[in-house]
């Protein structure tokens, strides 16, 4: 590497959050970048370490969960270029494996530095603040345009369903071969979860929209409205494109059967977090609407999608938000059987859950709990959320129930994988692990053959699918 002691000479510096106070009145974006200089000292610290853990997904032991980019992004290879200011080069590098690094470099909960070699013994890298600079720097100087530019253009045609971060990533690619690819969306926008799953001051929908944009510009064609089975056939789909990818996530949530679920004011996350967005987009970001004013919100679920509900609600005037999760808190160091380079199980103070505790004074979150019913009022809406206590075997603990108060309860306990109905449709009954089907016409990317998982996931498998669809395709040239 060009400084093998920047990791001696500077300290972690992450992009700063903005305060609090001044966050939660708005939907701009939660931080702010540092200096050009200031974030080239901390592309120094990525050291010469012989061996990248950094760039290559391992699920190391019995982990669940990758440590390391899934994407292989040549992480060392870039920091090295973003240090020595050749900005242009590190955006080439980056690109090469990452077609919408705005996006990981936002939302990513960057695998990548927990298996930074420097955080075996300090604290890793600031991969995700690299990477957003380095692209954010290419889409002001007009280099991302030109990464997009293909050869020549072929006479294959492949249609995409869904343009959520694989089918985004999907048709970056194909275009780039030389495909002709369209995108069907049956949104009323584009970008899937990027647009609707994540809120604007985690995502800027201006950041999405910048993207889509430019591959409009570079040719990809965008349908929006249009769902397969009311709007279009999956039959007419084949009919009209030589390949057709499926890409729609894992878009079934997972619901909680107790009595009262039908109570109005239940809703799920993704719901509520598309009506936050919908609200940003029509009044603007600095007009926070109120309409959770003297309202009590409840949010059942303590992952990143409960921690946005949390923040959203507080921006919409929440006059009270609790967070409700059934696992145990977990430990604030490494337990001894989790050593790196294993992803860390830690626990974090999310930072919606850091604007609760300013916002409201108290700490929000109960874990170790269960939600066992809600109670409504006589016009049937819900008025509070019955829970008990759970031990370590998620069973109830005697003489530990209690009521929480709530005009409104957001599910935000994950999803449970893609709409079978859609797959049905194409006549697919099996996804191999090379994206294809039986359905030799037919594959699937992202989410939705795999299940829930990263955005980071989502763009490598919507990049891989793209390429076994250039193979095939290019091999029918030669029949």
């Amino acid at each position: 590497m060009a400084d093998p002691f920047g990791f001696l000479k500077y300290q972690r510096q992450d992009n700063p959050f903005r305060p609090v106070s001044e966050r939660t009145a708005d939907w701009y974006e939660l931080q702010e970048p540092l200096a050009e200089k200031q974030r080239t000292e901390q592309a120094a610290r990525c050291m010469n370490c012989g061996i990248p853990f950094c760039h290559s997904g391992t699920f190391y032991g019995t982990q669940k969960v990758a440590s390391g980019c899934p994407n292989d992004n040549l992480i060392p290879e870039w920091n090295d270029l973003l240090y020595q200011g050749r900005f242009k080069a590190a955006f080439e590098r980056l690109a090469k494996t990452n077609p919408l690094p705005e996006m990981t470099g936002r939302v990513c909960p960057a695998p990548c530095e927990k298996g930074c070699t420097e955080s075996l013994n300090g604290d890793g890298v600031t991969i995700h603040d690299n990477e957003r600079f380095i692209i954010d720097k290419a889409f002001e100087e007009g280099w991302v345009k030109e990464s997009g530019l293909f050869v020549t253009r072929t006479k294959f045609k492949v249609a995409i369903v869904g343009s959520g971060p694989a089918g985004l990533a999907a048709a970056w690619r194909l275009n780039q071969l030389g495909h002709n690819v369209t995108i069907y969306e049956r949104s009323d926008r584009f970008g899937g979860l990027l647009m609707y799953g994540i809120p604007n001051m985690k995502l800027d929908k201006d950041i999405v929209m910048r993207r889509i944009n430019l591959m409009q510009e570079l040719g990809v064609k965008f349908i929006a409205n249009t769902e397969i089975g009311v709007d279009i056939t999956a039959a007419d789909l084949e009919k009209k494109y030589d390949r057709v990818i499926l890409a729609t996530g894992a878009s079934v949530p997972r619901d909680l059967n107790v009595t009262g679920r039908h109570f109005q004011g239940i809703q799920f996350a993704v719901d509520y977090l598309t009506e936050a967005t919908k609200d940003v987009l029509k009044h603007g970001k600095d007009a926070t609407s109120k309409k959770l004013a003297g309202k009590h919100v409840v949010v059942i679920g303590g992952g990143d999608t409960g921690n946005d509900c949390i923040g959203a609600a507080i921006r919409q005037g929440a006059a009270s938000v609790k967070q409700l999760e059934i696992t145990p808190a977990l430990p604030t160091q490494r337990a001894s059987d989790n050593p790196w380079p294993e992803y860390p199980l830690t626990g974090k103070i999310g930072y919606g859950q850091e604007e609760a505790l300013q916002t409201f004074g108290e700490t929000i979150t109960t874990y170790s709990t269960s939600t066992t019913g809600f109670i409504g009022a006589e016009r049937g809406q819900v008025i509070g959320v019955e829970t008990v206590a759970v031990d370590q075997n998620f069973q109830p603990i005697p003489e530990t129930n209690q009521v929480v108060r709530a005009d409104l309860v957001l599910l935000a306990m994950g999803f449970l994988g893609a709409e079978k109905s859609l797959l049905e449709q194409f006549s697919v009954a099996e996804v191999y692990d090379d994206y294809t089907t039986n359905n030799e016409r037919v594959l699937v990317a992202g989410d939705a053959k795999r299940g829930p998982s990263l955005v980071i996931w989502a763009i490598f498998e919507g990049r891989k699918t793209a390429e076994k669809v250039d193979e095939a395709l290019r091999a029918l040239v030669y029949q």
